[in-house]
């Protein structure tokens, strides 16, 4: 590899010189090739702990000039072959042109910028590839690809300096993170250390510190327990190996959805020492991180963020905090973290417009929106680049408002505002919020959706007036109060400023009036609804009619989601709720339908007409609740392991208690699968419900924890699982809303109540109350990092499971034994997911179906399992081996589909192994017969077949009895008919004979 020209001041020092000429000094790394001794191990030494470029090149060429003592670098190479094509293009082109030179500083110069032009050749060709970085992070993914034999696929994200700990003596080496491995090399003082961990393997990964290890990550398989320490940046490390543990887990839970997302793009001019897949990881943490904070829809790209100061009219402060600016959303986030949020829909802009700057508030920006609000931001760093950016997404927004037949508009991108702007015309034509129940939004859909217009609650619920229901009455009219001063303060819709005061509000319950406007905007379903108009009318019109798993467990639930309820003893009820249940399973089939989707929803269908369930539903399984309403149920799962981690901190003389037990996992699923709807009457859930749909998973961890404080004594003198689960359930019974309105539904869990008096009732406010003054420590971001602790826990569970299950399935007389096929499945899967890795062109190996059984979860084609064949089985047998290998596979796979299972994979393999003389020579026999033999190889032997028996005589020859054992079936079948012929025709030769 050609160098850009760097100087050497001593070239002797470490290095061995092999060739010379007047110009040119090529130069061995003392240590590299036979004889290194004992000073080819402290250079080797020297090499690992510096990360010396001559660890990835062992050879390199330096120019010189006679009187110089300065040497210059042009090129390196890692194979004598390399170096001697460098050094012979360097004889035949320059030795003669250099020669002609007067001075010494001229030869050196036209060397330099020779080489120089070389380089910027070979990157010119190089560039519209795009396939690696230039400079010293380019030489470390050569070096990490020779050092752990990865192939091209394998990209290296970054590498960093460290000490592996191997027993108590620390390995100073260096730690490669690739997007599939994590690899270590150390080579000190002659012991070579070399470590391959895939990510799918990983169990545990934790920061911890010790006495014996000082600021460690530890990383843990099945197998092993790794600790790496002495890190330059620590933090930096493990938050980049959680991203890629991260990716690697979703790859077991969701293959088709790992595969959609599997291509990280690369930017455009990548900087040296710096990994493209290293930015643009952080950069989709960052994504991740704005659109979880803000709900935005999942495809919302961060196109970047500044610190600045927003003017908050309802307590007249300048805010610091952070802005974020992405393709359709502008987004405030202050530095406290309850000052204030805000969301600003560029579908709502009307005019951006800079002002003057002044002392008092520099680089004023304002944005004004359709519902007559005016933000100002000020204190930006660069804001003619930012209102550019700004001016660009509004462009690319559609001419016309969702939903709206009328004319679109606009916005205006103003430098400074005239004392009298006009205020836009259009103004009235779109909603700003959700404050109907379908608030103007369907337009032309609204005849065609068949969409109730308001919520099934509405319907059927007897309309008292509220005098008439006296304190209750009084009650929710004071709340809905409280919201309209709030709305006219802090405003409506989704650019209303989100502070702690909506925090207190919500905390004293939502009134059922404004339950399903807020609920929209809190959970983000409005923006998806607004942006998407006709979406699920569209769903709704597909799926009817159509049979599937899903649609027969929607209808075999439909009748029991919510039976107590009014709403849901009809026909009108019911065919809501089959509707928006069945066409979310046709929108995401990886879902489907999963029990307790039927209960929420049929909540949702209460507060909000079809169309906005559907769209709450989607926010909820996709944003939310993440990976709950699946087969597996794995993030509900997650979020159990969450809850028993917080109990062992928050009530740690009750932990022991429960694990002894066994009541989490009973209580913890059926709570947050139906967020406390199955478990409370329903007008108390309905309030947990609120909480939720502002603050997300935090409120129910924290109701789940005060639940369980609240009945610490009477739990801790249970002694076995059902008596804990009757204190808990009577508990929960008797958690009431005394300020409902709503006439009282009977509640139908079980009423586990014996001849003892009935337990005092708890007020819903007051349990939501203790929970917060408790356990409010708990914080957004540290359940996400308890999550993905959990969630490698769960997974590797489930995966464990599998094996197991699919061992199992295997049956006993096989051969192997129970470890042995552990092992061969593990190689299996491996072989299976390395397909995905390095992005195989074969799509029949890389589907992957989780809701599968677990036998046709993982299977492999042809050309994997001629991989495995080789290097598994005794019948390897050189250049042939691939051809047997093949027919072996056609006659492995019965059905066809050119994929194997793990079971049609072992039964394959233990023939060869465990079975007796006769069954293999039957092996081979039937390897050289269809359906093992390729259509090529089963033409050719037909016609060879035909030849022989055209030309035998008519007494078999001992070539044509061998033969037999290598004819196709066909042949086989039509010789026997020829001798049956035969011997029919000699029959009645002899009965004319003796006639």
């Amino acid at each position: 590899m050609w160098l850009g020209p760097e100087e050497v001041l001593v070239a002797n020092a470490l290095w061995v010189t092999e060739r010379a000429n007047p110009f040119f000094v090529l130069q061995r790394r003392r240590g590299h090739g036979k004889g290194g001794g004992l000073t080819g191990l402290l250079v080797g030494t020297l090499d690992v702990v510096l990360d010396s470029s001559a660890r990835v090149a062992p050879y390199r060429i330096l120019h010189q000039t006679q009187d110089s003592q300065v040497y210059w670098t042009v090129a390196c190479g890692s194979s004598r072959k390399e170096i001697t094509k460098h050094w012979e293009w360097l004889e035949n082109n320059l030795l003669q042109t250099l020669s002609i030179f007067d001075t010494e500083e001229d030869i050196t110069t036209f060397v330099k910028g020779k080489i120089h032009g070389i380089i910027a050749e070979e990157n010119k060709n190089l560039q519209p590839q795009g396939d690696e970085d230039p400079g010293k992070f380019k030489e470390a993914e050569l070096k990490m690809r020779k050092q752990f034999g990865m192939p091209e696929g394998e990209k290296l994200v970054n590498y960093y300096s460290c000490s592996y700990w191997k027993g108590r003596v620390p390995r100073q080496g260096w730690l490669y993170l690739t997007v599939n491995h994590l690899c270590f090399y150390s080579f000190l003082l002659g012991k070579e250390v070399s470590l391959v961990v895939q990510w799918v393997d990983v169990t545990r990964l934790e920061k911890n510190a010790t006495l014996l290890f000082p600021e460690s990550i530890r990383v843990d398989t099945r197998d092993q327990e790794l600790f790496f320490s002495m890190f330059l940046n620590i933090s930096e490390t493990f938050k980049l190996m959680e991203q890629l543990a991260n990716l690697a887990m979703r790859q077991l839970l969701d293959s088709e959805g790992f595969l959609e997302d599997k291509a990280l793009p690369r930017p455009p001019r990548p900087h040296s020492n710096i990994s493209a897949l290293k930015r643009d990881l952080d950069a989709r943490a960052k994504n991740e991180c704005y659109c979880a904070t803000f709900r935005l829809p999942g495809d919302e790209r961060l196109d970047g963020h500044t610190g600045c100061t927003l003017w908050t009219p309802f307590n007249k402060l300048h805010i610091p905090g952070q802005m974020f600016i992405s393709s359709n959303y502008i987004c405030f986030a202050s530095k406290e973290e309850d000052a204030c949020h805000l969301i600003i829909p560029l579908r709502e802009v009307t005019i951006v417009e800079k002002a003057d700057s002044s002392s008092v508030l520099p680089s004023p920006l304002s944005i004004s929106t359709k519902s007559k609000m005016t933000f100002l931001f000020a204190n930006l760093k660069d804001r003619d680049f930012l209102v550019q950016r700004i001016s660009d997404f509004l462009q690319k927004m559609p001419s016309k408002p969702p939903g709206n037949s009328r004319a679109g508009r606009k916005a205006s991108i103003v430098d400074s505002a005239p004392e009298s702007s006009p205020a836009p015309q259009e103004v009235s034509e779109q909603p700003a919020s959700p404050t109907s129940p379908l608030g103007g939004l369907q337009g032309s859909h609204a005849r065609e959706a068949p969409t109730a217009s308001q919520g099934l609650l509405k319907l059927f619920q007897r309309n008292t007036p509220m005098e008439d229901l006296g304190a209750k009455g009084a009650k929710e009219k004071m709340k809905e109060e409280s919201w309209h001063i709030h709305f006219f303060e802090y405003g409506r819709g989704m650019c209303m400023y989100r502070t702690a005061r909506t925090r207190e509000l919500v905390l004293k319950g939502i009134p059922e009036s404004l339950r399903g406007e807020l609920w929209l905007l809190f959970s983000g379903a409005w923006n998806e609804m607004v942006t998407h108009p006709g979406y699920y009318a569209e769903l709704v019109e597909k799926s009817t009619g159509k049979y599937s798993l899903a649609t027969e467990e929607i209808e075999r639930d439909l009748h029991r989601s919510m039976p107590e309820h009014p709403a849901f003893q009809n026909e009108l009820g019911i065919a809501a709720l089959r509707r928006v249940l069945t066409a979310y399973a046709f929108r995401n089939p990886t879902i489907g339908y999963c029990q307790a989707m039927n209960i929420v929803t049929s909540v949702l269908l209460l507060y909000g007409s079809e169309e906005e369930a559907f769209w709450l539903l989607v926010a909820l399984c996709e944003r939310m609740l993440p990976d709950y309403y699946n087969t597996r149920v794995v993030g509900a799962l997650v979020d159990q392991g969450i809850f028993e981690e917080l109990t062992r901190d928050f009530l740690p003389q009750l932990s022991e208690k429960m694990q002894d037990l066994g009541v989490i996992p009973s209580i913890s699923l059926s709570w947050f699968l139906t967020l406390f709807l199955s478990v409370m009457p329903f007008e108390s859930a309905a309030v947990i419900v609120d909480c939720f749909f502002y603050e997300g998973i935090k409120v129910i961890l924290q109701v789940a924890l005060a639940i369980l404080d609240a009945n610490m004594e009477q739990l801790l003198g249970c002694s076995d699982e059902g008596e804990a689960m009757t204190v808990l359930g009577r508990y929960l019974d008797n958690v009431v809303n005394k300020q409902s309105v709503s006439p009282p539904i009977p509640h139908l869990h079980a009423l586990l109540t014996s001849g003892d008096d009935p337990p005092e009732e708890v007020d819903i406010f007051d349990l939501l109350k203790v929970s917060y003054e408790k356990f409010s420590s708990l914080r957004a971001e540290d359940i996400e990092q308890m999550r993905f602790k959990q969630r490698l826990k769960v997974i590797q569970s489930l995966e464990d499971t599998a094996k197991r299950s699919v061992v199992r399935a295997i049956p006993g007389d096989i051969g192997f034994s129970i470890e042995e096929l552990e092992d061969l499945y593990m190689v299996f899967k491996a072989k299976q997911l390395a397909s995905q890795y390095w992005g195989s062109s074969r799509p029949a190996a890389v589907r992957r179906d989780p809701s599968l059984p677990y036998l046709e979860q993982y299977r492999i084609d042809t050309n994997q399992f001629q991989e495995l064949f080789a290097s598994l089985t005794p019948w390897a047998c050189g250049s042939h081996t691939s051809v047997l290998a093949g027919r072996m596979f056609r006659l492995l796979d019965e059905n066809k589909d050119s994929l194997i299972n793990f079971k049609e994979f072992v039964t394959g393999i233990s023939r060869m192994y465990h079975g007796d003389l006769t069954e293999k020579l039957k092996v081979l026999y039937k390897l050289h017969l269809p359906p093992a033999l390729s259509p090529e190889e089963a033409e050719s032997a037909l016609e060879a077949t035909h030849y022989f028996t055209e030309n035998s005589s008519s007494e078999a020859s001992p070539l044509a009895s061998d033969l037999d054992l290598f004819l196709p079936w066909e042949a086989q079948e039509a010789l026997q008919q020829e001798e049956q012929e035969g011997a029919g025709n000699d029959i009645q030769e002899k009965r004319r004979d003796g006639d």
